[in-house]
């Protein structure tokens, strides 16, 4: 019998497959089908005596099962995956016995009780729990089959639908919203009269921080004690806005209190750290100057010397204030904060200490305090969550921080000087206290840079550097740099080596670790709106070279009547390269030193299993010579230069130079020598005639 059974099903596998437009002959997918697993079965028997079942197994991976109903049957059922079948039982126990046949040819069993009686249910018991928005009900009862349970959330839909569950199984329900609702068990047996259970449950999410009494999925019973009376009322200022009204009644005791939610506490503790002990709640209060407590304590062993408590004075009267309860300050002869304890519950005190008068009082908004914000340091980019951006203007500008007027996704400073503002009005990039560490300048890297947008070209910017300790005496450095284009964002370059006529000369052994801007300085204020962003120190060249990278000083050095400008990338304008132009004239040695005459920051790492440097170059021509040239920026006679030809026209292509491989009748590479300056040199030995490069990301191999 089983064997026929499996020769048509792979019979009518076959014919199906064979039917298809195309030849199908891969039947690996076999061997990795899933194994028959998780099986189940639900039994509905018709209430109306005849003892008629319906059998639905269910399982993962089955194709079909057999069914043994655990009677006088003694041959079996077969039936597909999804399908059911019915089978008349007389009163009594059974064993129903379900086999399912998977894919491979594998076979899982369950045997599963069934009891068949025409009498109603009896001793229904039913164990419900809610945690959460979510129920979970399981039923047993004599004589029962299987139970209907009703969540009383679809009352409105007829008829109601309802969850089937066997004897002792636990079905879970959520609800979509907090609220009151009827549970209904049916338990349901093979005669006509069934047996009911109802119960009314009241289902809400847990408090947690931050506690807005905003959430309509929220439980927000309070817990008071000590004479406290608390509800959930409209703001008295606000009637948009949900708090918590608290009256410390006439007569009740000195440290009564309310505890924020149900003996159960918040639904994670609160994060209270070494770096962050602090916590902030609005408060509005009756009277200036009384004592609010909060104490944080532990939900399952409370008042056992796991808390910690701070007290705050309010410092208005009928007006919302945010008190900030620092718990790295707890009160007098209380235990101090322990990182190790768990706190996951909280309570305020009102008035604490005073015996209640009737007063009324209402919090909202109770959260962890924002995590102390860094000092300002470079780079200044406006978009750190992090970090304090303060700034502090002086002599009639005045400055917010705002989005790009470009842009809405960036951020930046935009600073008025205002009508009347003094010539020399101007804004400190953050507080008196400056940066956090000094601006590292030295006699090799004396540049900043700041993105500004000018309503005027020709407008002169002056970038001021101090120390914040001793300012306004002569420690400072200034320079200068016009505006070049109009309501458009540009890079501006500050070189300190140059500074302004009259003003002090850049010291490298001086601490500048303050900085403050001048927008139109020498110039009374009309008005005009600047906004500036991305205030970075440039360091000196260094491999590898990007001149999309905002933190290096983009200076090259020509020489031989070159000419070398920033622009954008001819293929991709979102990207900056260098452009080098090899004017008519130019000399057949004319090249671009990357950086100051003094090079690179650090030596260039070459070793003797390490001799190459690539190159991106974007040439106008095939067959054009390139050479690099590495040197001693001390000793020119150390150097080693390698000449390579370009292998396409208006293209990038990356150059690789090997060093261990130089130009015929040069020095040989030696590893006694530092080199720390490179040249490139594009049409190597042949004069000018006018060809543009572009070149960057020079790299060492």
């Amino acid at each position: 019998m089983k064997a026929i059974k499996y020769i048509s099903f792979f019979l009518l596998l076959v014919f199906a497959i064979s039917a298809c437009k195309k030849n199908f002959t891969d039947t690996s997918f076999v061997s990795t089908a899933a194994s028959a697993s998780n099986l189940s079965v639900m039994f509905n028997i018709t209430q109306d005596n005849t003892g008629l079942v319906t059998i639905t197994p269910n399982g993962v991976g089955a194709v079909n099962y057999d069914v043994f109903f655990g009677d006088t049957t003694t041959s079996s059922v077969n039936i597909r995956a999804g399908a059911s079948v019915q089978h008349i039982y007389k009163e009594g126990n059974y064993q129903v016995k379900i086999v399912a046949h998977d894919l491979k040819g594998g076979s899982t069993t369950l045997t599963q009780p069934l009891v068949v009686s025409f009498l109603a249910p009896q001793d229904l018991k039913v164990n419900l729990s809610t945690t959460n928005l979510t129920v979970n009900v399981s039923a047993t009862a004599k004589f029962a089959t299987f139970f209907k349970i009703y969540f009383g959330d679809s009352t409105n839909i007829t008829p109601e639908p309802f969850t089937s569950a066997l004897p002792g199984q636990t079905v879970s329900h959520t609800y979509t919203q907090a609220g009151t609702y009827l549970v209904k068990v049916l338990a349901m047996s093979g005669g006509t009269e069934t047996t009911q259970y109802t119960d009314t449950i009241q289902v809400a999410t847990q408090i947690d921080l931050p506690v807005t009494f905003e959430d309509p999925n929220t439980n927000y019973t309070m817990s008071d004690f000590g004479g406290d009376v608390s509800t959930l009322v409209v703001d008295p200022v606000d009637n948009n806005n949900h708090v918590m009204k608290v009256v410390k009644t006439a007569g009740a005791q000195v440290w009564a209190g309310t505890t924020i939610g149900t003996a159960l506490g918040f639904a994670h503790p609160i994060p209270l750290t070494n770096a962050n002990k602090k916590m902030i709640v609005r408060v509005y209060s009756p009277a200036v100057g009384l004592d609010i407590k909060l104490k944080v304590d532990n939900h399952n062993n409370p008042n056992a010397g796991l808390s910690v408590e701070t007290d705050v004075l309010t410092t208005v009267a009928n007006q919302w204030e945010t008190l900030t309860f620092d718990f790295g300050q707890p009160a007098a002869g209380t235990p101090a904060f322990n990182p190790s304890n768990t706190y996951d519950l909280a309570s305020i005190f009102f008035d604490f200490g005073n015996a209640g008068t009737g007063s009324i009082f209402y919090f909202d908004d109770v959260k962890m305090a924002p995590a102390s914000l860094a000092q300002i340091s470079l780079p200044v980019t406006f978009e750190s969550t992090n970090v304090d951006y303060t700034v502090t203007d002086f002599g009639g500008n005045s400055s917010v921080l705002t989005v790009d007027p470009l842009n809405p996704s960036n951020h930046v400073m935009k600073s008025t000087k205002t009508v009347g503002a003094q010539v020399w009005a101007g804004t400190t990039i953050g507080t008196p206290s400056g940066f956090a560490q000094p601006i590292p300048l030295t006699s090799a890297a004396t540049k900043m840079s700041v993105k500004v947008f000018s309503p005027a070209a020709g407008i002169d910017v002056k970038l001021k550097l101090d120390n914040h300790a001793n300012p306004n005496n002569g420690l400072s450095v200034e320079t200068d740099v016009l505006t070049t284009v109009a309501n458009q964002w540009e890079t501006l370059i500050f070189d300190f080596s140059q500074p302004a006529s009259g003003t002090p000369a850049f010291n490298p052994s001086n601490t500048y670790d303050l900085a403050s801007i001048f927008f139109d300085f020498g110039n009374a204020g009309t008005g005009a709106v600047f906004y500036w962003d991305e205030v970075h120190f440039l360091s000196q060249m260094n491999l590898p070279v990007n001149f999309n990278n905002p933190d290096m000083d983009p200076t090259v050095t020509d020489f031989g009547n070159n000419t070398s400008t920033l622009a954008p990338d001819p293929a991709n304008t979102g990207l900056q390269v260098m452009k080098t132009v090899k004017p008519n004239g130019a000399q057949t040695w004319a090249g671009t030193t990357m950086g100051t005459p003094v090079g690179f920051a650090s030596p260039i790492p070459l070793t003797a299993s390490r001799t190459k440097m690539t190159v991106q170059v974007y040439s106008p021509a095939a067959g054009i010579p390139v050479l690099l040239k590495v040197e001693d920026h001390n000793n020119g006679n150390n150097y080693v230069q390698v000449l390579v030809n370009t292998t396409v026209a208006n293209q990038w292509e990356t150059l690789t130079f090997d060093f261990s491989q130089p130009q015929a009748g040069t020095p040989a590479w030696s590893a006694a020598n530092t080199y720390d300056k490179c040249s490139i040199f594009f049409d190597f030995n042949n004069p000018g005639s006018g060809k543009i490069f572009y070149w960057n990301n020079v790299n060492i191999q």
